[in-house]
């Protein structure tokens, strides 16, 4: 959805933007959004907020079958990293 309708910014961008690790201000200087008419600024640092790098991933909420999950350290340890290539890197 677009969330800055004067600099057609979109909800999607400013999450991607948050989950590199970029700060609202940083966001804001690199997208403009919230810097003509400001209608948009809560509701962008809301987006920003959900998906701020601290919290990199949405997380469900699933009370029938609580389970935690391990993620790798390293895209080698990774169950998607292809096998052929983890023969290549070592």
């Amino acid at each position: 959805m677009i969330v800055c309708v004067c600099r057609r910014v979109s909800d999607r961008e400013i999450a991607r933007h948050a989950r590199a690790g970029m700060s609202f201000d940083e966001i804001q200087f690199e997208l403009g959004v919230a810097t003509q008419c400001g209608c948009c600024e809560s509701c962008a640092r809301d987006v920003v907020a959900q998906c701020s790098a601290s919290n990199p991933v949405a997380a469900l909420h699933n009370e029938s079958a609580p389970q935690t999950i391990q993620l790798a350290n390293s895209i080698l340890e990774s169950k998607s990293w292809n096998s052929s290539q983890r023969s290549l890197a070592a």
